[in-house]
Formats: C-alpha cells, sequence, structure tokens
C-alpha cells in the first residue's frame, strides 16, 4: 500500500469509528489510549511506530474511558501481547471538558517490557452494569546492538530555534567571505557527522520546544507545551503518563550523573525537557521544586545553571513569583510506582536551601562560578531573575560599552562557553559519566523578536560552547558530542548585503525614508544577488564584531514574521521580557514592549504572515551535527526521536571499532 492510500485507510478508519461510536447503544467506550499508536488512532498496525522504548525503559499506560450514562466504571485492566499485567490500576476522574459524566482515565505506572520488537497492548474497562469498554494499541522495543566501544560520556548541546540559516549568518559575521569562499569554519561547521532531522510534535508538524526537546531526552513524542509525559484527560499539570528520561534511565543502569546549562530560566521548557515531567511548561513553582524532589536522587543532577532565580526564592522575598498556583503534588499511585516524593505546595520554600543542603555549591555571579574549585561535585549557578542576558549585552557589559545589564541587576553573569566549562569540571569527577546538555535559548529567543544582531551573536556564543565541548571530546575520546535544535525559529533567511554606508544607513532612517512613496529603507539600501557583495565585520580579540553595523552589512528577513518595523540598524536595547519579575518597573518598563514599538522614525512597516506579536516557529527540518565516540549513528534523514535511541545505542551497545 502506497502513502497515499495508507492516509485514504487511515481517514476511512477514522471515520468509521466516529460512525460507530455515535450509532452505538448501551456501550462503554475508550476515547484515549496511551502511549499513542495508530493502531487505536486509525486502526492501523503498520509502521511508523509512534511509541518506542529501549530495553527496560519506563513508561505509563493510561486510557480514558466513557460509560453509558448512569453508569460507572469500576475496574480496568492493561494486557500486553494479551497477557494482564500484574501491576495494579488506578481510576481517576477526568476533568477536562465534553466528556461525559463519570468518565475515568485508567492509569498504570512505571510498566516496562524487556523484549525487543513490537508488542500489541489493550485495555479492558468494565462497567457497573456488566459491559466492557475494550481498546488496542502497541508500542515497540528497540534492543541496542553489542557492537563494541560504548560512549561513556554524552554532550547534547541546544541551539534553540537554530536553523541552517542561523548558523551561515553566524559564520559569514565571524570568518567572512571572499570570492565566493567562506574565509574559516564556525565550530560546528568541523564535526564531521551529520544528518537532517523532521521535527513534528505529537500534535503538531510544527513544535514547540517542550516536546521538541523532550524527544531527545525520551525517545517520544508529545504533544505541544508537554515535557516527559503523554497526554490525558485531567487537568493537573503533573499527573500525566510518564516516559523515562534518558538521564533516569542511565543513572540506575550505569550510575551516570546529569548536567543541565541554559542561558534561560532554568524552568524553561528546553532545560526542563531533561528533568521534569508535565504537561505545563509554564508550571514554575512545580517545575523548580521537582529539580530539586526528583532530579538530585531520581535523575543523578549534579548541575544545574542558568536564570530563574526567582523560582528559587521563597514567596515575599525580593523578586521571587513562587506561587501555590503553579506548585505541585503527584497522586500517590505515581509517586509510589515511580519511586519518587510526592511533592508540596509550598510557595514559600527557600529553594536555593535546599539545594545547599543536598551538598551544592551555590553561586550567582561569574565571579563566584570561576572561584568554585575543582573538587566541587554539585553546582548551581542562577545568574538572573528569568532568562540571562543576551551575548550581545554581556559582551558590551564588559567591554564598557551598555548599561542593559545593569538595568537587568545582575552586572556579571558568564558566557555559555564559561558555564560550559564549569560544568564539565563538576561532571567529569563522576568515573561512571554523565550527560551534559548545554542550551543556547536566546538564539530562539530574539528570532522570535525578531532580534536580528541579537540573535547571531547568541549564534557565536553557542558556537563557542561547541568548540569547549569538541575540546574536552578531543582529549576524552569516549564521549559523544550532538549540536543541534529543537526546531527553526523565525523562519530566518539572509536575503543580501546593504548598498550603503553606516552613516547613510542611519541617516535614512532618521529623515523617514521608509514611506511607500520613498521606499528609501528597502530599494535603496537592500541589496540582492551581486548586490549583496561580501560583508566585513571586524572581530575583536573576545570573539564578537567591533560593530554588528558595519557598512554594507548583511541582512536578514523573516518568513514566520509578525508586524515590526525595520531600519536595518542593531537595537540599542533590547525588547522587555514579560518573564523578568521587574519588567513593569523602571528601567525596564522604558524597553520598547515589542517590534512595532521600535525602529518607527524610519516609517518601514514591514507586515507580517501570521497574526502574533513576533514570529514563530516552523516546521523546518533541522542539521544534527556529532562527534566523538558514536557520532558516526548520525547519518541521513532522520525523526527527531531516532536522537534519542542513536545516543543510548553510542552509551549501551556502543559502535564498532574502526579498522586500522
Amino acid at each position: 500500500m502506497n502513502k497515499s492510500s495508507n492516509l485514504i485507510a487511515r481517514t476511512a478508519g477514522a471515520v468509521a469509528a466516529v460512525a460507530s461510536l455515535m450509532t452505538a447503544s448501551a456501550a462503554p467506550t475508550v476515547s484515549r489510549l496511551t502511549p499513542p499508536s495508530a493502531l487505536f488512532s486509525f486502526s492501523d498496525p503498520n509502521p511508523p511506530i509512534i511509541a518506542r522504548f529501549l530495553r527496560g525503559q519506563r513508561f505509563d499506560f493510561a486510557a480514558t474511558i466513557r460509560p453509558d450514562a448512569g453508569q460507572t466504571i469500576t475496574n480496568a485492566e492493561f494486557r500486553v501481547d494479551g497477557n494482564p499485567v500484574a501491576v495494579p490500576v488506578t481510576l481517576t476522574p477526568t476533568t477536562v471538558s465534553g466528556l461525559p459524566a463519570n468518565s475515568v482515565q485508567a492509569t498504570l505506572r512505571a510498566y516496562s517490557n524487556n523484549t525487543g520488537g513490537v508488542h500489541t497492548f489493550s485495555v479492558v474497562g468494565y462497567q457497573s452494569d456488566g459491559q466492557v469498554a475494550v481498546a488496542s494499541g502497541n508500542f515497540e522495543v528497540v534492543l541496542t546492538e553489542q557492537l563494541g566501544r560504548r560512549a561513556k560520556n554524552v554532550i547534547i548541546m541546544f541551539g534553540d530555534g537554530f536553523g541552517i540559516a542561523h548558523r551561515t549568518a553566524a559564520r559569514i559575521m565571524a570568518q567572512g567571505v571572499q570570492q565566493g569562499k567562506a574565509n574559516g569554519k564556525l565550530a560546528v561547521d568541523m564535526m564531521p557527522n551529520i544528518a537532517i532531522a523532521q521535527t513534528h510534535s505529537l500534535n503538531s508538524i510544527v513544535t514547540d520546544s517542550a516536546p521538541g526537546a523532550a524527544c531527545y531526552s525520551t525517545g517520544n513524542k508529545a504533544n505541544n507545551n508537554q515535557e516527559g509525559v503523554f497526554p490525558d484527560d485531567t487537568t493537573d499539570r503533573f499527573d500525566n503518563p510518564r516516559v523515562e528520561y534518558m538521564s533516569s534511565y542511565l543513572l540506575r543502569t550505569q550510575g551516570k550523573t546529569l548536567g543541565i546549562v541554559t542561558t534561560a530560566d532554568v524552568f524553561d521548557a528546553t532545560p526542563a525537557a531533561f528533568a521534569i515531567h508535565t504537561q505545563d511548561r509554564g508550571a514554575g513553582t512545580g517545575i523548580a521544586d521537582q529539580y530539586l524532589d526528583e532530579g538530585v536522587t531520581n535523575r543523578g543532577l549534579r548541575v544545574l545553571m542558568g536564570g530563574g532565580r526567582k523560582w528559587f526564592l521563597g514567596s515575599g522575598t525580593n523578586g521571587s513569583v513562587r506561587a501555590s498556583a503553579s506548585d505541585y503534588v503527584l497522586p500517590a499511585d505515581l509517586a509510589s510506582r515511580w519511586g519518587v516524593p510526592a511533592g508540596a505546595v509550598d510557595p514559600s520554600r527557600d529553594l536555593i536551601g535546599g539545594f545547599v543542603g543536598a551538598g551544592f555549591d551555590y553561586v550567582g555571579n561569574k565571579t563566584q562560578m570561576d572561584a568554585v574549585p575543582s573538587t566541587a561535585t554539585r553546582l548551581l549557578g542562577l545568574f538572573s531573575f528569568s532568562n540571562m542576558n543576551v551575548a550581545k549585552d554581556k559582551i558590551d557589559k564588559r567591554r564598557g560599552a551598555s548599561t542593559v545589564v545593569d538595568d537587568y541587576g545582575f552586572p556579571d553573569q558568564p558566557m555559555l562557553d564559561e558555564m560550559t566549562t564549569k560544568a564539565l569540571q563538576v561532571l567529569r569527577r563522576n568515573n561512571n559519566g554523565f550527560v551534559l546538555m548545554v542550551e543556547a535559548a536566546s538564539i530562539d529567543k530574539q528570532a522570535h523578536n525578531m532580534d536580528t544582531e541579537r540573535w547571531i551573536l547568541d549564534t557565536l556564543e553557542f558556537d563557542r560552547a561547541v568548540a569547549v565541548a569538541r575540546n574536552f571530546a578531543s582529549t576524552n575520546p569516549d564521549t559523544l558530542v550532538v549540536v543541534l535544535a529543537d526546531h527553526e525559529c523565525g523562519g530566518v533567511n539572509i536575503i543580501g548585503g546593504s548598498t550603503v554606508a553606516n552613516t547613510n544607513l542611519v541617516s535614512r532612517s532618521l529623515a523617514g525614508q521608509g514611506t511607500a512613496a520613498t521606499n528609501g529603507l528597502r530599494a535603496g539600501v537592500v541589496g540582492t544577488y551581486e548586490g549583496a557583495g561580501f560583508p566585513i565585520y571586524t572581530i575583536e580579540s573576545d570573539g564578537y564584531p567591533t560593530t554588528t553595523d558595519p557598512d554594507n552589512k548583511m541582512l536578514i528577513g523573516y518568513a514566520a514574521n509578525g508586524d515590526r518595523y525595520e531600519n536595518w540598524l542593531t537595537n540599542p536595547l533590547p525588547l522587555r521580557d514579560s518573564q523578568q519579575p521587574f519588567n513593569s518597573s523602571a528601567p525596564l518598563n522604558t524597553y520598547p514592549s515589542g517590534p512595532t514599538a521600535r525602529d518607527t522614525n524610519g516609517l518601514y512597516l514591514v507586515t507580517g504572515q501570521i497574526a502574533d506579536p513576533v514570529a514563530a516557529h516552523t516546521a523546518s527540518d533541522i542539521p544534527v551535527y556529532a562527534e566523538g565516540r558514536g557520532g558516526i549513528l548520525f547519518r541521513g534523514t532522520i525523526d527527531n526521536t531516532d536522537v534519542f535511541f542513536n545516543i543510548m545505542q553510542a552509551v549501551i551497545g556502543g559502535v564498532p571499532t574502526p579498522a586500522k
């Protein structure tokens, strides 16, 4: 059956299933079955199999069972390959709207399977009048091959939103191009193995960062806004069916530890998608608490660095945003079966003190981070209230050219490469090895803002961190380094170069030459094809350009853009960051509120294709670069979940020893 016929058959099956539900009388039904499968959704048992797990990787079964009017569901059981699973099943009332009265979610926690291949599972729900509801799905258990030498350490590096054009722009700025050839390469360009990954989430062709990152850490798809879980029909943010993380699996099977480093708030989607189970990536208090409650003991968390201090300060403390509404208490069956604390609603909790009590060194700025001794084995670094400042503003502060980081209240913030170096210093002390996740978060955040020069400099900052990881791997050859993105952001591309000197560009902007009558900032500036030339940037010893506004500079366009005013000049201030706790107070409340509130002097309004106030993610495939032990596994066009299984093959089964 070809793909078109297969799709038609699936659609017909779905329509028939809906018609059957509508006409059936006096029969309870199953409207959701987890893990997700085409067998359940479309009556299609054929590949691709949606849910895949490693041998022994734990996950939850769940089903939404809808009773007949006036009836209740009294019991349920799950079966795998026809055999009942001897684990208690919990029935929980559903709380989402639109389901019949007395609908329940049946959940079986922390199941695992050691037999490779595709397995059929089913749920049987028993109604109070003796009738039953039955539904089936399937999943696959993937076995690693024992091939040879194994990777001891894994460094996974996220350029959040990092598409092909982002790195091309960074290369042009950092290395330059002459007579059609680049003058040099980025660190990521020198990694020998490349694959192309598809980035779709469970419920959309366009992913957000939560499932976009969790696919790499669990091997499974999730709905947008969800991480480490499958969707369900309750509104509780932390009770969803879980999937075991790479970090937890490798801690309990090999004793490996975990490090998380980000330039975002540490509660943000990408870092949390390596340690936190929730259907709501915004539940900050509970997410931060779970880092300590489960992360340290159950994930081997030994390094956590980034922004987000606001979640670690007890409510009532200056800068704290901890609140009961975003905290968590786990269901008893989940806590018991997964062997984790139940949690508590405790907004006044001193989470920094909790980490210190668990043996962590705590640092709040670069100076303190640099002073952490080489003997340290646990490190918590929180360098801002929320997201850290971007590379451009941190570098300008170090050069004495800007007060942006002072306005945010954190003038001494480390760069991502400096954080990566310190994280490796701590993690390498574990003889069993480690998994380190490093994220350059504001490539994405500034691409959303269509703040071109800020995301390009964050890409340069990311590449410097990649160089640190590559250097570590060169002296520790049992290390696998993987560089990737969760998705592309902004539909970014390089449209050409400015045809005028910077002083001319400034004067055109100030003169309001962006009107339809003059097009002074478009037809008079944007050079395409040979008009783009070869933009030249001077790079200082710190690795960043002297100015991002040279004559005849590189120009960037956006395909997934909201409306913006554009003058092609570097913005002196970033946009306001709504996640900062003092965003509404001076001086942060004087920063531009959005892309239509800056660059207005030029009068050149670029209208967007989307109604969003900022640019959006796209469904574009993203490159995956790999190097070191297991890097050879990354080739061709792959699904984003394949990254997880390739990494685990390298760590558990190894790779062939190359011929001499």
